[in-house]
Parts: C-alpha cells; structure tokens; sequence
C-alpha cells in the first residue's frame, strides 16, 4: 500500500499554490512592515529558549532575507530547482521561525513541517521549470505521500477541535472577548457581537475542525465539506486576519479529490502552460519531456520513518499535561499543541533589580529594552518574562553589576479578575529554564 503508485496532479496542485502563497507570505511581510516592526527595530529580540545565538541580521539584512524568501517561494511554485528552492524556504522560514517568538502563531509552526515534509516530496516531478528543462516527466507518485500530508492536516485539526472542549470556549467567553475587539470593523463589526452568531461559531468550530478531514476523505461528502471549508476558511480570514493560513487549508483540497476530477477542471490549463513554456524552449533546442510511468521506488525504510513522525506529532500536543497545573494558566506545552484560538491574556508586570546584601529592590526600566508589542507578550507570558530576567542580568554584568532580578506580574486570563503570576520573592536571574517541567515561580493557578 505504501509504494502503490498514484496520480501525482493533487501534490503537483498543491506545489504551485503553496509556492505562489509563501511568496506572497514573505513578500507581504516586507510592504506591511512586519519585518521593520517585529525583526528590525527591536533592540532585544525574544527567541525561542535554546537559540539566543539565532539572532535577526544588521542593517538592510532582515529586508534581504525575507526577498529571498518570497524569490525561493516563486521557484518552488514553478518547480524551478525545485529541491534546492525548498530547502532554502525551509531554513530561512525556520529560522525567523526561532528567532522571534513575539508574533508567534501556530500557522507559522504548520508552515515549518509543511516546508520540511515538502523538501522531501516528489512535488516537481511535473508541470514544472525542472521537468522542461531536462525532458522526464512522471505523472505518478507513491501512496506514502498522501499518508504523510493527510496524517499531518488531520492531526492539526482533529487537535485543533479537542482543545476547544474547554469552559471559556464552550461558554462563549473567549468568541466574546475576540468579536469585542472586532467592534470597529466596518459593516460586519456590530453583526459579530450577536449572541447566535457566537455560538455558531463556537459549536461550528469544533465541529468543523473534528469532521473536516473525514468529510473530505469520504467521496460522498467530498464536495459539501469543501464549499464549507471555503466559507469557514473566507470567514476567518476576513475576520481574524491571519495570513495565508485559510488559503493553504483550502488547497489542501487537491489533496482529497480524485486525480481524475482535478485533471478535468485543471488538464487544459495544464497542457495550455506547457505548451506555451515549450514553444519558448524549443528555441534553445532543450528536449521535449517525456511522461515516464515508472513506478515508485521501494525504500523499506520510508514507512517506519513516517510513522514515528506522526507519532511524534500526536505526542507533542500532550505533553501538557504531564506538566503541573493548567497550561491555560502557565503557558507551560501551550506551543506546538495546536491550541489555537483558546485564550486571550492581559498582564502587568515590573522587574526590579537588588545588589547582593543591600536588600533595597529598585524598579528596572524597559522602555529601552523592549517594543509596545513585545511588552504586551512580555507583560503575561512566564518564559517572556524569564529571558527578560536573564536580559537585565547579562547587561547589569557587563557593568560590573552582579544584580538578583525580581519580577511582580499580575494577569488576566479571558476577561477574569488579574491575579499573580510570578512569585515575587524568587530571584529569576539564577532560575534555570526547563521545557519539559513546571516552574515552581510561576504561581499557582486561580481557577
């Protein structure tokens, strides 16, 4: 079953709007500013514990890596040295990736296994710059693809509607805080405050989520859970406005249709691209392609390597609770788990600084240090608030200071009364920082 060879039209589909969709991704990046505004003008940059070494480029630097993101993102979409312009998407989207985390969103993440799992795939083998150019072609594929690519959707999904099984969601609470922040929005900010709307979206959610992928697995309710995901994806794109995520989840559509519907909606348009492309090439005497059927080739190893990738992607999202206390509270697993649109958190928080043996705490001023956007992270996250700890001791270090660093922290989680976070008495600078573990300074849940 793994190396049955099947119709390679879905992946070749999904290759040329997945490239064109990153570029657009990464070109966007650069005219909204994002990159001036997340990467460029912060002087201290939040990475992901583990790579403080991985930091944003000087000067016009950061401008030059993501061009060459959106140019990797154009190759990859006309199949242009296919594996080497998916290779490079991957590292450097990876790398932004890690070396920031204060415009972290779970998409970002999906985009980093999806551009990894890519590089990997036999995605240019047709319609493609590199298939011209060489004259092979091969319209098939082996099975394992498509194991591989559906198993990872559906775990994002099927993850995505568990973790809404919780009260603040179940209750309208967090649909509420959200659609409240919507209110401006013109024409539709009034109609997202009604009360029947929001518990439309907070049941419609959770099934969509838990059913989609099995709906488009079926042939039967292949074409009704499309037009449902067109307008859930539309909806939340207008909505929420996050990126190209509704777009790249409804072209994972040319995953699920049989190859012979999508050759008879896109084979003229196919064979129309050719030909021009040829007609171009003839004049530099490169070689028609030839479309091979070989079948794929029986690596043993291929299977196994795939299981345990999915295994590991259904046991990371678990990981939390084997942490103490709620994840909602500590932020403790929250990322990498697929725990979208759950929570919104509001924080006040003051680090102070005390010299060994005065026992006198000064407050320790930010406003040098950090953005307006990242002291919103920095104010309610607990490893925001732990770097920052180890920020302030690394510059009073480089004074002569040896400095302990305090931190009083009070958070709101979903609209409820603020509470303390952090304890105020432990001296965060000679804290150490543990992925896989509770930190006793954060403070016990309120709720």
């Amino acid at each position: 079953m793994w190396f049955k060879p099947v119709d390679n039209i879905g992946l070749v589909l999904w290759r040329i709007v997945f490239g064109l969709l990153i570029a657009l991704e990464s070109f966007g990046a650069l005219i909204t500013g994002w990159v001036k505004e997340v990467l460029i003008e912060p002087t201290f940059t939040f990475s992901f514990i583990g790579f403080e070494w991985l930091q944003p480029l000087p000067g016009w630097g950061m401008y030059a890596y993501y061009t060459l993101m959106g140019l990797s993102g154009l190759a990859i979409m006309f199949g242009y040295r296919y594996r080497w312009s998916m290779l490079l998407f991957a590292l450097l989207w990876t790398g932004s990736y890690l070396m920031q985390k204060s415009a972290y969103n779970n998409h970002y993440y999906l985009l980093c296994l999806l551009s990894w799992l890519m590089v990997f795939l036999p995605a240019a083998k047709d319609v493609s710059w590199d298939t011209l150019k060489t004259g092979k072609r091969s319209t098939l594929m082996p099975f394992w693809v498509l194991i591989l690519m559906i198993g990872q959707v559906w775990i994002v999904f099927t993850y995505a509607a568990l973790a809404k099984l919780y009260p603040d969601w179940l209750d309208g609470k967090v649909i509420a805080l959200f659609m409240e922040g919507k209110k401006s929005y013109p024409i539709i900010g009034p109609w997202l405050q009604d009360e029947l709307l929001q518990k439309t979206l907070i049941w419609g959610g959770i099934f969509f989520d838990a059913l989609i992928i099995p709906a488009l697995l079926w042939r039967r309710t292949r074409v009704i859970a499309f037009i449902l995901s067109l307008g859930f994806h539309l909806f939340n794109s207008i909505v929420f406005q996050i990126g190209i995520f509704p777009y790249m989840s409804i072209a994972f559509a040319f995953l699920f249709f049989s190859p012979q519907t999508l050759r008879q909606k896109f084979g003229r348009w196919i064979t129309r691209f050719e030909t021009r492309v040829q007609n171009k090439l003839d004049q530099t005497h490169w070689v028609k392609p030839q479309i091979q059927h070989l079948s794929p080739a029986k690596q043993p190893w291929i299977p196994a390597l795939i299981v345990v990738y999915l295994v590991i992607q259904v046991l990371l999202p678990l990981r939390h609770h084997l942490i103490k206390d709620s994840v909602l509270w500590t932020e403790e697993g929250h990322r990498m788990s697929w725990r979208m649109m759950l929570r919104a958190r509001k924080g006040i928080t003051s680090f102070y600084v005390m010299e060994p043996g005065t026992g006198v705490k000064s407050v320790y001023p930010l406003r040098d240090l950090v953005t307006q956007k990242q002291l919103k992270m920095l104010s309610s996250h607990p490893d925001f608030i732990w770097q920052m700890a180890q920020k302030i001791k690394a510059i009073e270090a480089e004074k002569g200071r040896e400095v302990g660093v305090y931190v009083r922290s009070r958070v709101s989680i979903n609209g409820r009364e603020y509470s303390p976070l952090i304890s105020p008495e432990v001296n965060l600078a000679e804290e150490p920082w543990d992925p896989w573990r509770h930190h006793d300074w954060i403070l016990p849940s309120p709720f």
